[in-house]
Parts: C-alpha cells; sequence; structure tokens
C-alpha cells in the first residue's frame, strides 16, 4: 500500500512538475475566440504574431483558438468563456457583447476599416460539371435543387447568405420587401437541412454528399480544394453578392482582469500587418492592403458586391429586422 501511495505521489508531483513548466514557457496567453471557418486563418496567423512578439519584446505569448457559429461563440464569451478577443463574421455578435457589457461601445474605433483586417464574398460550390447549371440565385430557389447552408439565425454565414438572396431579389425590376420575402421563402424551402456552422456545410456538402449547391465565403473554397482537391467542385460567383466584412474586438472585461490588453491589442493591429495582411490573402480573404489586393488579383474574381450597410442600413437593423425572435427570417420558415 506504501508502495502504491508513492508512485501515486511521485506521478501527481510529475504532473504539477509539468503544468507548471509549460507554464513557464509562456509569459501571457491569449484566447481568440472565432467564427467557425476561420480555423486556418488564425493557425497560420498565430506564429506569425508569436515571432514578431518575440522578437519585438522578449516575451513570449500562447495563443489559443476556439471556433464555432459565431453567434454560439459570442453567447459562450457571455456565459463566462474568457476570449481575450473575438474575430467575428458579423457585426452584431459583437454588438451583442457591447450589450452585455464586455466590450466597448466604441470598439469599431480602436483599429482601421471599421476593426474589419479582411473583406470576403459570398459564392456557390457547385459539383464539377455543374450539372445543374446553377449561375445565379434565381436558380437555387428552383424545384428539385438542394442548397446547403449553416443555421440563419446562429451563424454569421448563413446570414450573409440569407441578406444576399435578399438583397439580389430586391433589386430585380420591380423588386420590394415583399417580392424578396417570398423569393427567400422559396429558397430556403430548398435547404433540406441547416448545418451548425460553415466548416459543417462544408462537410455536409463534401463528405456527406448531400445537396446540389454549397453556399459560403468565397475563402471556404481554398480549404475544400486543399482538403478534397480542386477537380470534385466549381466555384460560381452570382450576378449580385454581399461584401462580408470580419470585425475584430477586444474583450475589455477580460484583458483587463488578466493583464493582457497590451498583448491583446497588438495581435489584433498585427492583422494589418503586411504579414497579417500577406496571411489573410494566402487564405483567400481579400485584405485590404490595396498593393497586396492588387498582387493577389488573379485569386480574386472581379464581383458586383453590396455592403449591408447600403442595403439594409447595417448589420444592427438587418439582425433586428430579420434575425431577431419573430422577425423576417421566423415567418419564413414558419412558411416553409
Amino acid at each position: 500500500m506504501n508502495t502504491v501511495r508513492k508512485s501515486l505521489s511521485v506521478l501527481l508531483f510529475g504532473l504539477l512538475l509539468g503544468i507548471g513548466s509549460s507554464a513557464a514557457l509562456a509569459d501571457a496567453s491569449l484566447l481568440n475566440v472565432s467564427y467557425d471557418v476561420a480555423r486556418d486563418v488564425y493557425k497560420d496567423f498565430n506564429p506569425l504574431f508569436q515571432k514578431y512578439w518575440q522578437a519585438k519584446t522578449g516575451e513570449a505569448v500562447e495563443i489559443k483558438q476556439s471556433h464555432a457559429g459565431s453567434t454560439k461563440q459570442v453567447r459562450a464569451v457571455a456565459d463566462g468563456l474568457e476570449a481575450d478577443v473575438v474575430t467575428m463574421n458579423q457585426v452584431n455578435d459583437i454588438e451583442f457583447l457591447v450589450d452585455k457589457g464586455l466590450v466597448a461601445k466604441d470598439w469599431g474605433a480602436k483599429f482601421a476599416n471599421h476593426a474589419s483586417p479582411y473583406t470576403s464574398t459570398m459564392v456557390f460550390i457547385v459539383r464539377q460539371g455543374n450539372p445543374k447549371n446553377l449561375k445565379d440565385w434565381a436558380d437555387l430557389a428552383a424545384p428539385g435543387v438542394q442548397i446547403i447552408i449553416p443555421h440563419p439565425k446562429n451563424t454569421g454565414n448563413g446570414r450573409n447568405t440569407y441578406l444576399s438572396a435578399w438583397a439580389w431579389a430586391l433589386r430585380q425590376p420591380g423588386g420590394n420587401d415583399q417580392t424578396a420575402q417570398e423569393f427567400v421563402g422559396k429558397l430556403l424551402k430548398n435547404a433540406p437541412l441547416f448545418a451548425t456552422g460553415g466548416r459543417d456545410a462544408t462537410t455536409t456538402f463534401m463528405q456527406r454528399r448531400m445537396g446540389d449547391v454549397l453556399i459560403t465565403f468565397e475563402s471556404e473554397a481554398e480549404m475544400i480544394a486543399k482538403e478534397f482537391g480542386k477537380g470534385e467542385f466549381s466555384v460560381v460567383y452570382p450576378s449580385l453578392t454581399m461584401q462580408t466584412e470580419f470585425p475584430v474586438a477586444l474583450v475589455d472585461k477580460v484583458v483587463d482582469k488578466k493583464g493582457t490588453r497590451k498583448e491583446a491589442t497588438a495581435y489584433l493591429e498585427y492583422l494589418w500587418s503586411k504579414e497579417g495582411q500577406e496571411n489573410a490573402a494566402q487564405n483567400y480573404l481579400r485584405p485590404r492592403d490595396p498593393e497586396l489586393l492588387k498582387k493577389y488579383a488573379a485569386s480574386f474574381p472581379a464581383v458586383k458586391t453590396f455592403t449591408v450597410d447600403e442595403v439594409f442600413g447595417g448589420a444592427t437593423k438587418a439582425f433586428a429586422t430579420h434575425f431577431k425572435d419573430g422577425g423576417t427570417f421566423d415567418q419564413v420558415y414558419v412558411a416553409k
């Protein structure tokens, strides 16, 4: 018995020593809570920042990532997940944390470009050869077509798809809110299910082989190509699509509690550096840096886009109208 106790004591001491040694390797630790399909972006970005920060300050920074549907993520932060920074794909998700007293009201003024370091667009991913000849939003609402999207109530990806389809319908001859609502209703009827997030939607389309078209961020196409091969699908740019932004913010309450404001601020600022913008472009996100956007022009075809401000009066207003309980999404989906 004494031998067993002694062995357990040695094991416990070793575990504690290991934890202590691991913690000692980093001078600071940051948690980046992000949306579902940003895994690769930050997996590549984090080592760049760590190298830069250690060279500049001599300080080693541990960086952890958390990814899921954007609304699910900000709710987790509101419920106590101690994110130092949030890097999202919808302004209203950041505003949700403002309302909870976790993020400063002027968060959008703390970084350039209203705190969005890069942009993207919504595109169609179709089976190789585009067997159903899907070219624009009207084709996706036709009978017999199955669309794969994440849930518009819970994900930025799903909301951007919904708003893109609405804006397209609104801008057709004779288009108005009534015709747009009717069109989006038809579109949603072609969704056999709603995925939990962007990456889940990709898995559903590519691995489970469900659906005729996946609607997702332009940047997701390259991830699909890396994993499944370019011969498995084609990318279709619709006649009008949303310019999507990716707002970032400090979680003020957390960084002040942990004493990581300096590191967290530098982490987000570095997204606008040459290295950060190059990383965005290499992950098929459209950089804000005009020189790099020109350098990678072949990766970013010209496409007609709109902003949420231009069509919907801003992300906050769009969310209130379409995605809050009782909004147009609920009305359309009940009709489904």
